[in-house]
């Protein structure tokens, strides 16, 4: 498919409100690597599913391998990849990140994404440093994680108060037993995690600001959409409130072996 029929796309990977800000992201950093190697990248995605982030970087020329637990949504990651035409260029194997190094084995990678996945995963220190074991010289972490001051502030406008003051101040991030996530992260923590695995950390930002707690009837309309989109950018890359950042509901970390 032509990059101008999915990048339009409704709720397509750069218009989503959940994904947009992460993509131009992660975008911006494979076309830099792209023009460094002069070839398409071979791309790793961690807990990667149904192909969210997987097709659209297939789309654009690359090699995509997503490893994910889930055979359901590997399943669906494969009818997805046909779909589109790009089945010659996604992989989706079974496994987690203990079985990154037998995957990969010698053919290590330019980009290794994983996304969403390591606030659930048994032991976030022993997964980066797997993935950043698979990564080659000069290769690229991106990085997404569920972050903590979002959900106090969520909890609080939700008159948890007790809730958010738990989240606020509990080694975890949760807000207590029926939290549906094992953990959350401060952007600082993230950035700590990332640097002991020997990655240089390059960029920190907060994504979905506002669009978390913005009420969808809001945002019924392309042009909602897009202003809301422009609004994200402007207060996570601002020169003076970039501190905004850390009240997004995930934090994005890109970092280089």
């Amino acid at each position: 498919m032509a990059e101008e029929q999915w990048r339009h796309r409704r709720g397509g990977v750069e218009t989503a409100l959940r994904t947009s800000a992460v993509w131009s992201s992660v975008r911006s950093l494979i076309e830099r690597r792209q023009g460094e190697l002069g070839r398409p990248l071979r791309v790793l995605d961690l807990g990667g599913g149904t192909g969210g982030l997987a097709v659209p970087l297939a789309e654009l020329g690359h090699q995509v391998t997503v490893v994910d637990p889930s055979p359901d949504a590997l399943a669906s990651l494969s009818r997805r990849s046909a779909e589109r035409g790009v089945a010659d260029r996604v992989t989706a194997l079974q496994g987690d990140a203990d079985s990154l190094a037998g995957f990969v084995g010698d053919q290590q990678v330019d980009l290794v994404c994983c996304h969403g996945t390591l606030e659930v995963v048994d032991d976030p220190e022993a997964t980066l440093v797997a993935l950043a074991g698979v990564l080659a010289p000069g290769g690229y972490l991106s990085l997404v994680a569920a972050g903590r001051l979002a959900a106090v502030l969520a909890r609080a406008l939700a008159g948890q108060f007790a809730q958010a003051h738990t989240a606020l101040t509990s080694a975890d991030g949760r807000w207590g037993g029926a939290d549906p996530l094992p953990r959350r992260f401060d952007a600082a923590a993230l950035r700590s995690l990332v640097e002991q695995t020997g990655l240089v950390v390059e960029d920190v930002h907060g994504v979905r600001v506002f669009s978390d707690l913005v009420p969808s009837a809001l945002i019924d309309s392309d042009a909602d959409r897009v202003a809301l989109l422009e609004l994200e950018e402007a207060a996570t890359g601002h020169p003076d409130f970039g501190f905004l950042g850390q009240l997004g509901a995930a934090v994005h970390v890109l970092a280089r072996r």
